[in-house]
């Protein structure tokens, strides 16, 4: 039952944050995600059958959940300030995450006060808080394909162009590179925003 919940609480969440670049970027004056019909919560338009199904099952009997969705394409020429724009557009899907998990962080700190007021409802809500915290930090980490990457080089100078193509030829060397070895460094700083989010320990 918390397998089937982990992944549906995912797979919400990743689209969440696959829509918030799409919007952002249409806000910004690129209307590619919505000329595409991305704009929308509908599953359908979203799963990736590995990254929404099948990745976040296997993980979710290794005792956590990952995965992703389809990215939302968007076209950096059709922005009126590329870096700035790109700069936006990578920070909204991370953002998006952290705001959800503000939200309920707010609800499970006025919400539980002993032992005694954990409730499958309270499980849930710390599912989501917990998850889209991953999200977010997951994607913060500055290497191809992450947000993190694109966030990293919208402020470094053009000349970093070069470094930028290498990087991006081998992203998904870089995400086995992020999963396998990376986080682990960087996971410890979950349980430090979960409890500024909520109080609890």
């Amino acid at each position: 039952m918390l397998t089937i919940l982990s992944i549906a609480i995912l797979i919400v969440s990743v689209i969440l944050h696959e829509v918030s670049h799409g919007y952002m970027a249409d806000f910004l004056g690129d209307p590619t995600a919505r000329l595409s019909g991305r704009l929308t919560l509908n599953p359908i338009k979203h799963i990736d059958p590995m990254g929404s199904i099948i990745v976040p099952f296997i993980t979710s009997l290794a005792g956590f959940t990952f995965g992703w969705a389809k990215p939302v394409p968007y076209n950096p020429y059709n922005l009126k300030n590329k870096r700035t724009g790109e700069f936006l557009i990578a920070a909204a899907g991370p953002a998006s995450n952290l705001l959800i998990a503000l939200i309920f962080g707010t609800v499970l700190r006025f919400t539980v006060t002993d032992a005694a007021s954990i409730t499958p409802f309270i499980t849930i809500v710390s599912y989501i808080v917990i998850i889209n915290i991953v999200l977010a930090v997951f994607n913060l980490i500055p290497l191809p394909p992450l947000d993190g990457s694109k966030l990293l080089f919208s402020i470094l100078p053009a000349q970093y162009g070069r470094v930028r193509y290498f990087l991006e030829s081998y992203e998904s060397i870089f995400a086995l590179i992020v999963v396998i070895f990376l986080w682990q460094f960087v996971s410890p700083v979950v349980p430090y925003i979960f409890q500024l989010f909520t109080g609890l320990r």
